[in-house]
């Protein structure tokens, strides 16, 4: 969603009408609500099950297709939603989509193949996207992280910290958990939950832990722990990454937002690291964990907020997405 906010004002401005959809997951309405952005609500997560998925898939589509077929658009940009460009393709409308993990194999083959044009940064092998069906011309790379693109214009807000009765003397951490709904199943990966305890049972330490469902949240409020501070609603991440000493987080935007940002990120992400983690770790902008112990926990004094900050223009980014337009060019 956030990738698209900039490109949407640049739309508007010159004149265009745009519309935006939004599936009902996580905090996804609560994020469209804080940055003041109206969607339309199609469809929500279909849960853990391959069937599940298949049924929201298959809903989802159905009222995508009805939703659209009532205006004429002339193009649809997607960020990882195969349904939208399954739904334009099926329309007869050009279509972009961008991501930025290259590894979620039945979301690309859908998603890639319904595309006009894909969009991805530069840093993700091209044969890695061969088998989606992706490849030039209808491949199209872009420099950098698209957290670079969006954050362009981003000027962190300190009143995110008011909520909170934070000691300054204290180091701030900034904790995402992993995609995976349950934090404690047994097949999850150990290596978050014990990343919590170890910091939430850490004196020197305020760690701001942001779940991504309800079930997460619970978990994380039934521990306890004195130095969790646990947000009820969704918040300005990116003021909140801005002004951390420090990110821990098992995703992937978040990792991204704190390196555009300049912030130290270490990752413990349990799957297969894409192009894009492999380039930051190689150029030493994010750091693999694999023991909370090994954290160094220390206050970013004096720390300004561009220091080790890129910003790019996304006047670029939304040039290659309207690529998918026959005329655009």
């Amino acid at each position: 969603m956030l990738v698209f906010r900039p490109l949407i004002r640049l739309l508007r401005e010159r004149g265009d009408e745009v519309e935006i959809t939004a599936r009902e997951y996580a905090q996804t309405l609560q994020l469209l609500e804080l940055h003041r952005l109206q969607a339309e609500v199609i469809g929500r997560h279909g849960g853990r099950s391959r069937l599940g998925k298949a049924r929201s898939l298959a809903s989802r589509l159905r009222a995508l297709r009805r939703w659209a077929r009532q205006r004429s658009f002339d193009v649809a940009l997607a960020h990882g939603s195969h349904e939208l460009t399954m739904t334009a393709r099926r329309l007869g409308i050009p279509s972009s989509t961008t991501f930025d993990y290259e590894f979620a194999w039945l979301q690309h083959q859908l998603g890639c193949r319904a595309a006009t044009k894909v969009v991805v940064p530069d840093s993700i092998p091209p044969e890695r996207l061969a088998r989606y069906g992706a490849e030039p011309p209808k491949l199209l790379k872009y420099p950098g992280l698209k957290e670079e693109y969006y954050l362009a214009d981003f000027e962190p807000d300190p009143s995110v910290l008011d909520a909170w009765p934070i000691d300054p003397q204290r180091v701030l951490v900034v904790l995402r958990p992993p995609p995976d709904v349950s934090l404690y199943h047994r097949h999850s990966n150990p290596l978050f939950p014990q990343t919590v305890d170890f910091l939430g049972r850490h004196e020197g330490v305020h760690a701001v832990v942001l779940p991504r469902t309800e079930e997460q949240r619970e978990y994380v409020r039934s521990l306890e722990l004195p130095s969790l501070i646990l947000p009820e609603r969704a918040v300005d991440a990116q003021s909140l990454i801005a002004l951390a000493d420090l990110v821990v987080s098992a995703g992937g935007t978040m990792n991204r937002e704190a390196a555009a940002l300049g912030v130290p990120v270490y990752t413990t992400y349990g799957g297969r690291l894409g192009g894009v983690d492999e380039a930051l770790i190689r150029d030493g902008r994010l750091a693999p964990l694999t023991d909370p112990r090994a954290l160094e926990l220390a206050k970013r004094h004096g720390g300004s907020c561009d220091a080790g900050r890129t910003r790019r223009d996304p006047a670029l980014m939304l040039d290659l997405l309207l690529s998918a337009l026959p005329e655009h060019g």
